[in-house]
């Protein structure tokens, strides 16, 4: 995998360089030095690329796993059925007219 970046990064560093003398009605070999250090700075780059993602790749595994341990602790101990009592005890109360009485100690115990 490094050695295959490293290739890629090189052939384009030394690209990229005749494409810029060619832009400029250059000779494409005019200073063979830049080609060296285009082939350089493109080897560099690319393997810094290839870091890059991997670690982007960990990062984000990190942080679904953070992800979906917060939303298992999140719903431990909830129960759907809350709403369906609270609405059940409101309408009792309602049909015994102690609503106004109680809400408030009902709305504290909830």
């Amino acid at each position: 995998m490094a050695l295959t970046a490293t290739g890629v990064g090189a052939i384009w560093g030394v690209v990229i360089q005749i494409w810029s003398n060619r832009l400029r009605k250059l000779p494409p070999m005019r200073h063979p030095w830049e080609h060296v250090v285009g082939m350089g700075l493109g080897a560099i780059f690319a393997n810094q690329y290839m870091k890059w993602g991997e670690q982007v790749d960990k990062d984000l595994e990190k942080m679904l796993q953070k992800a979906k341990a917060a939303n298992e602790n999140r719903y431990i101990g909830y129960n759907p059925l809350n709403f369906f009592i609270y609405i059940y005890v409101i309408f009792w109360l309602q049909m015994f007219d102690l609503f106004r009485v109680y809400t408030c100690l009902l709305l504290v115990l909830l």
